[in-house]
């Protein structure tokens, strides 16, 4: 008996991604959310989310730039460390980053040090994490941009955050959509958090 599932949310993807997952299906707890438009990673995690079975969910990039290897880290820290968070982390002792150039780590660091005004997370980008289902229950999450990780950790209802170290490698194959676009849709979330906070207040 399976005591877990992998939820693959496809975007309409051209490379056969949607196929390949399901004829797993069979064999291993694989599900695929096919949706026809590229509506987001932030909407595909949510769309994932209400999929979900499980009291943990845990979410990572299907390019392997987030080490399958290291999801037992994150799941052991909720179930057996008590934590209703755990945030895979580039940025403690142990973690790190691979092949990006300066620019990209750059502007990596600055928007943790402006996420860090509103969550007391180090690595508060991070798009690598496990959370308490229960945590996220109820919460309205904005699918904007693709800082999905930053919108649960400044918006879950958690009590305990921990960060697990891990070492984030660049794509090997396709490229990138980080780019002008996805700097100003996380510029415009951390607006609407403060907002919140403060209109909350």
């Amino acid at each position: 008996m399976h005591d877990w599932e992998l939820i693959v949310v496809d975007d309409g993807s051209p490379d056969g991604t949607a196929d390949l997952a399901e004829s797993y299906a069979d064999v291993h707890p694989v599900r695929v959310v096919r949706r026809p438009g590229k509506a987001g990673l932030a909407s595909a995690v949510l769309a994932g989310f209400a999929q979900a079975r499980g009291d943990v969910l845990v979410v990572m990039d299907a390019d392997l730039s987030h080490p399958p290897e290291a999801v037992p880290r994150l799941v052991a820290a909720i179930r057996e460390g008590g934590a209703d968070l755990a945030v895979g982390s580039r940025y403690v002792k142990g973690g790190g980053t691979e092949d990006w150039p300066f620019r990209r780590r750059v502007v990596s660091r600055a928007a943790c040090l402006m996420g860090n005004v509103l969550v007391p997370i180090r690595d508060c980008t991070s798009g690598f994490f496990a959370i308490r289902k229960s945590a996220i229950d109820g919460v309205k999450l904005n699918p904007i941009g693709f800082k999905i990780g930053f919108e649960v950790m400044a918006r879950g209802r958690y009590k305990k955050a921990v960060e697990v170290p891990y070492v984030f490698r660049d794509r090997e194959l396709g490229k990138s959509k980080f780019g002008r676009r996805e700097i100003l849709q996380y510029l415009v979330q951390l607006g609407q958090v403060a907002r919140d906070r403060v209109v909350r207040r």
